[in-house]
């Protein structure tokens, strides 16, 4: 029998209420979904990411302890995409989940500052599926941090009049010492070599 390409590391802190065992669950649905969206990742990554992050909340939403507003008007709101269930309309930030995807190591950006907990599913796409077979993306690590507003900077915009850029986005001040040790989930068979995952040899 082959060894579990992954850990998982419940030791870490996680919001109330929050178990490894549905942050497992989560990943194996994000891969089968974002399976199909390949097209979308090498047309526009970003957005793709946002997807992840998308799936991630979705799948949270189906088997934690935390949820997304029921009511359309609170479900538009930005922050947070999820909160514990029985926290009410208004919850603490320590009740608070955000999700979001991303294929770099350690950076973590949003459009606003908000206090709370966030997890972080770090992805590669693999269209090759030399990695593991079956899957062209693969979410190889799972952060849980709490941030505080005091833990953000600022980045402006670079959006020009004639258009492109982008909006304005904080980012984490130090994104490696303070994510650094806050993997929930990790893959045995990735590493990181210059800022990006890649697999370990012989994996």
């Amino acid at each position: 029998m082959s060894e579990p390409k992954y850990v998982l590391h419940p030791e870490i802190d996680l919001p109330p209420k929050l178990d490894a065992g549905a942050v497992r669950r989560a990943v194996d649905y994000i891969e089968r979904e974002a399976a199909g969206l390949i097209d979308l990742y090498h047309e526009q990554a970003n957005v793709f990411s946002a997807v992840v992050g998308i799936f991630g909340a979705k799948a949270l939403d189906s088997f934690s302890a935390y949820e997304k507003h029921r009511h359309a008007d609170m479900a538009q709101q930005r922050f947070p995409d999820l909160h514990m269930k029985g926290s009410g309309p208004a919850p603490k930030p320590i009740h608070c989940l955000e999700s979001k995807g991303s294929k770099r190591p350690w950076n973590l950006q949003s459009h606003y500052d908000h206090e709370g907990w966030y997890i972080v599913w770090r992805y590669l796409v693999d269209t090759t599926e030399t990695i593991e077979a079956g899957k062209p993306v693969i979410v190889w690590r799972v952060d849980v941090v709490y941030l505080k507003k005091e833990d953000w900077k600022y980045e402006g915009s670079k959006a020009g009049s004639g258009g492109g850029g982008r909006t304005h986005t904080f980012g984490v001040r130090n994104p490696k010492t303070m994510i650094f040790g806050k993997a929930i989930y990790e893959r045995t068979d990735i590493k990181v070599v210059g800022d990006k995952a890649v697999p370990i040899n012989g994996a």
